[in-house]
C-alpha cells in the first residue's frame, strides 16, 4: 500500500528527512514517533503529494508520487495537525461542503455525511456550529472529513495532540476501528504511550533519520533476548527459588515481593516442565506467567541515547 525508498528532503544544507525507507501493507497501523521537528510531517506531506522530495521515490497504492499524484490524492485522506473550521457552518454543513468538493452528489451526499458522523461518534453534534466544538470533537470532525471519499490510506498528523484523557481514549478506539475496516494508517505523535496499544508497526525518527522501523513484535524481540517468567507459590518461596535455579533451562531466579522472577537460559523458550518440578517438590502454584514487556519499555531501551522525547 505504501512504499518509500531513499526518501530525502533538503532545504539548503539542512536535511528535513534523510533516506527514509518504509513499507506498509493493507490494514497496517503505523505509529510514527519522534520529537517535534524530527521529520514526521515532512514525510507525511510527501506521501500525500503536497510536497516534493529532493530525491528518492514513494508509491501509494501502487502509484508513484511523481507520475500519478492526482490518483494518490483520491486514495488518501490527509489530516494535518492543525486545521481551521468555518465559523458560520454547522457540523453537517461543513461535511456536506467537503463532500461536494469530492463530487459526492444528491441524496448520497447527506447519507455519506451522516455515516461519517456516526463512525466518529459526532452525530449528536450534527446541528452545532463547528466553532463551538471542543478540541477533541474538532479532531473527530476533521477525521470525518478525510473519510468522506472512503480513502484506502489515512495520514494523520498528531491527531491526539492537545486532547484531554477521555478524548485521547476515544480517538485511539476510533483508530482501532478504522484499522479493523482495512484502512492503512500512518499516525504520528511525539509521545509513544498515545499509540503504544493501537499500532502494529512503529517507526522512530529523530533529526530526519528513521532509527527504528519494525513491527511491534520484532521490537519486543529485539529488546528482550531472554524469556522471563513470573511465578508465585504457596510456601517457602526461597526454597522454590533454589529448586528452579538447579534446572538446566534456568539462568537466574530473583525473589521480589514474594514473586519469583525466573530468567531462562539463552535461546531457551520452552518452560513447560518447570511447573511440574515445583508441584513434585510439594508447592502449590498460584501464578505462573511470562512477564509482559510493554511497547513503552521497549521504546525506552531502543532509544537510549538517541535524544527522542518520550
Amino acid at each position: 500500500m505504501i512504499e518509500a525508498h531513499d526518501l530525502t528532503k533538503k532545504y539548503g544544507d539542512l536535511h528535513a528527512i534523510r533516506s527514509i525507507e518504509l513499507k506498509l501493507e493493507e490494514g497496517d497501523l503505523f505509529g510514527f514517533i519522534g520529537p517535534n521537528g524530527a521529520g514526521k510531517t515532512t514525510t507525511m506531506r510527501i506521501l500525500a503529494t503536497l510536497l516534493n522530495p529532493t530525491y528518492g521515490e514513494a508509491y501509494v497504492c501502487g502509484h508513484s508520487i511523481y507520475t500519478n499524484p492526482k490518483e494518490i490524492r483520491r486514495l488518501v485522506g490527509y489530516m494535518p495537525d492543525f486545521f481551521g473550521v468555518y465559523d458560520d457552518m454547522k457540523v453537517i454543513e461543513y461535511l456536506e461542503f467537503f463532500a461536494a468538493a469530492y463530487r459526492i452528489r444528491g441524496p448520497k451526499r447527506r447519507k455519506r455525511c451522516d455515516e461519517m458522523l456516526e463512525i466518529v461518534d459526532l452525530d449528536f453534534k450534527r446541528d452545532a456550529f463547528a466553532n463551538t466544538l471542543s478540541r477533541g470533537q474538532t479532531q473527530r470532525l476533521g477525521l470525518a472529513r478525510v473519510l468522506l471519499h472512503d480513502p484506502q490510506v489515512l495520514l494523520l498528523d498528531e491527531p491526539l495532540s492537545g486532547l484531554d484523557p477521555r478524548a485521547r481514549i476515544e480517538m485511539r478506539n476510533l483508530l482501532r476501528r478504522l484499522g479493523q475496516m482495512g484502512k492503512t494508517i500512518i499516525v504520528s505523535s511525539h509521545i509513544l504511550p498515545e499509540l503504544a496499544d493501537v499500532c502494529n508497526k512503529i517507526g522512530i525518527i529523530d533529526r530526519g533519520v528513521m532509527n527504528v522501523n519494525a513491527t511491534v513484535a520484532d521490537v519486543m524481540k529485539q529488546v528482550r533476548q531472554r524469556t522471563v517468567l513470573v511465578v508465585e507459590v504457596v510456601g517457602d518461596a526461597a526454597r522454590a527459588a533454589d529448586i528452579l535455579r538447579a534446572q538446566e533451562s534456568v539462568d537466574q531466579v530473583d525473589l521480589e515481593k514474594g514473586q519469583l522472577i525466573v530468567t531462562l537460559a539463552e535461546n531457551m523458550e520452552q518452560y513447560s516442565s518447570l511447573p511440574g518440578v515445583l508441584v513434585n517438590a510439594g508447592f502449590e502454584i498460584t501464578l505462573f506467567r511470562e512477564e509482559e514487556l510493554n511497547l513503552e519499555s521497549a521504546f525506552m531501551a531502543l532509544t537510549k541515547g538517541m535524544g527522542v522525547k518520550t
